[in-house]
């Protein structure tokens, strides 16, 4: 048996031994060490995902060590999503759109919220020497801002872009750091939250402001990311994009009103969807995550997992101004 944060309803958590799930063919167990808790986990929390019913182990964004097999001992970060690599989609390099596409904490893959979970062995990636666990957890998340900013600038094809990210949860917080090292000329993160607009205020060359209170005018940006997904920055999008500029739709929010498709149709503008990451994207986040280049992650606040419960209960109550929360397992008892 195991320890493990279970979903048991909507809004209801308990930590609880389980049993140890046992790899399928192909698959290892990875000791967990580090876990965060995504939006779509708080999503599932509500009641809200249909994918993932109750009784469920949540949780994606992971690291830890391998337990089974000839590379036991190898520290890892987990790329969660699992696709058949025969499908003709993943062959031809999109994988993360294969129909066959599934994540761990979906059924019937139980996820990371727990001492241990399994995973095909391709979905593992070596953590570079020295990186801890804490920070290798980070590679889902980055890989998600970093894949939208990388087909973003690549549909703008411009050099030194003004970049506006919208929402400073991790996506968005990852995205304007990703802006600024791949080379926009400004990046602002637009964040009515006056504590998520102060984590990055140490930034050089990133502006967080009040959407609320701060309007930078019509046609502003080159490209704007939209790590929210409401109806209020789809319509802000439409109008502070430029002429021909580009718009990346990554938030996950239900509703599907607020742009402007006359101005988008008029003005020549690009709306993307951006959904998951590549395994190059997944790669090249741990390495940037590695490397330090997206600065001290002072957005980050750990806790240990025993302490589940209170901290998807602080996330639904508002009182954490962090972007992101990591569940770390206590090492001792394993």
């Amino acid at each position: 048996m195991m320890q493990a944060l279970v979903y048991t309803g909507a809004n209801q958590m308990i930590v609880t031994e389980v049993p140890v799930p046992v790899p399928s063919e192909g698959e290892v167990l990875v000791r967990v060490h580090a876990v965060g808790i995504c939006g779509s986990d708080m999503h599932a929390y509500h009641g809200h995902d249909a994918r993932r019913p109750a009784p469920l182990v949540l949780g994606h964004e992971a690291a830890g060590v391998i337990a089974s097999g000839p590379e036991a001992g190898k520290r890892v970060a987990i790329n969660p999503l699992v696709v058949d690599p025969d499908c003709p989609v993943a062959k031809a390099g999109r994988p993360h759109l294969s129909p066959t596409r599934a994540i761990i904490s979906m059924p019937p893959r139980p996820g990371a919220f727990a001492e241990y979970v399994t995973i095909p062995e391709r979905n593992l990636l070596p953590l570079p020497e020295g990186m801890e666990m804490r920070t290798a957890a980070l590679a889902e998340p980055v890989a998600v801002s970093w894949h939208a900013v990388r087909i973003g600038l690549e549909k703008l094809g411009q050099n030194r872009p003004r970049v506006l990210v919208q929402g400073a949860g991790a996506i968005g917080v990852a995205a304007a750091l990703i802006a600024r090292h791949m080379g926009a000329a400004t990046v602002d993160l637009a964040e009515p939250h006056p504590a998520r607009r102060g984590l990055l205020l140490d930034e050089d060359g990133i502006t967080p402001f009040d959407p609320l209170a701060h309007d930078p005018g019509e046609s502003a940006y080159d490209l704007i990311i939209d790590a929210v997904g409401a109806v209020a920055t789809r319509q802000a999008a439409s109008r502070l994009v430029r002429p021909g500029g580009v718009i990346v739709h990554v938030g996950l929010l239900p509703g599907q009103e607020g742009y402007d498709i006359r101005r988008i149709t008029l003005q020549e503008i690009t709306v993307s969807g951006s959904y998951c990451y590549t395994p190059e994207d997944f790669a090249a986040a741990l390495a940037a995550l590695a490397a330090g280049v997206l600065g001290p992650l002072k957005w980050v606040q750990t806790r240990p997992l025993a302490d589940g419960v209170a901290a998807f209960a602080d996330l639904d109550a508002g009182k954490v101004g962090a972007a992101k929360i990591l569940l770390e397992l206590d090492l001792a008892a394993h």
